[in-house]
This record gives C-alpha cells, structure tokens and sequence, in this order.
C-alpha cells in the first residue's frame, strides 16, 4: 500500500522553510502532493497559477525527489482532495504554538469528516521564524528576501511589482 500525504499551504510566496518541509515529507511517503489553496483569511500577493509555477521551479531548483507533485485546489474541502488522490496524511509545518493552536482544531476536523490523519513537522531552526507575510512585507519594502526564499523566487520577485 502506497503511502500518500499532502502538504497544502497558500506559498505566496513559497520560503525555504516550506521546501524544508516539503523535502522532510517527500522522504516520509511514498507519494506527496504539494497543494496550493485559497486562504481566504489572507490576502493574496501572487495569483494561484503563479504560486504552482514557483513552487514546480524551486522543487526542481533544489533537486528535491521526483515523487514531488504540485497542484492547486479550490473545489471544496481540503480533505476532498485527500480523498481524491488517496492520501491518508496531511503534512503541516509548526513554527511555533501559535501554529499549534491554529492547527490542531483543523486536524481535529479532518480526521473526523474523513479519517485524515495530520502530521505537524518541527522547522529546521534556520527557519523557524520565516513566514511568507514576513517575506512580502521585506519585499514591498525594498529589504533582501533572498535569505528566506528559493532563488527563483526571489529572481522573480525582483522583477515583479510586490
């Protein structure tokens, strides 16, 4: 039996903290989907469509395992999707018990509407206090991201209006 998790998260923009946890799990399961989603609690800086496409470079850009794959989800329920591609794990990155607090309700509900178990992995602690509303305040003030993020997304945030 295939083990299969997905890792979601709005990655807008993606940071190395996310690669960190990305490149844990993809070492943990057979199979692991990296799901960009709609967080309307936030406000957006890149569009969906981008966020997948700088995720697809940055996982390739780090050599991270081929049993990497990225999609998008905005049809529902973030354990549909689970239930659609036979995953049976979330995988959430915990920074700190803020994120804990937040989490665990969620994780709670996940197990109960469809048997989903959630796994929260710690930060590498060169990470743990590297956000992405962290990242895109840095940058719409003119400060270095390249500490926090891929190379291809700090190249294309130099480029793009932020």
């Amino acid at each position: 039996m295939r083990r299969i998790a997905v890792v979601p998260g709005s990655f807008d923009p993606v940071t190395l903290g996310h690669l960190d946890v990305i490149e844990r799990a993809a070492g943990l399961f057979d199979e692991l989907h990296v799901l960009v989603v709609h967080n309307p609690d936030k406000s957006a800086l890149l569009p969906i469509s981008q966020r997948v496409s700088l995720l697809q470079l940055a996982i390739k850009d780090a050599g991270l395992p081929d049993n990497i794959t990225v999609a998008s989800w905005s049809m529902g329920l973030l354990v549909d999707y689970c239930l659609e591609v036979g995953a049976s794990v979330l995988v959430k990155g915990i920074r700190s018990q803020v994120d804990v607090a937040y989490e665990t309700p969620m994780a709670i509900v996940n197990r109960n509407l469809a048997s989903v178990e959630t796994v929260f992995l710690l930060p590498n602690p060169a990470n743990a206090h590297v956000s992405s509303s962290l990242v895109r305040q840095v940058a719409a003030l003119g400060g270095d991201i390249t500490p926090y993020v891929p190379r291809v997304v700090a190249e294309f945030l130099q480029k793009a209006p932020v």
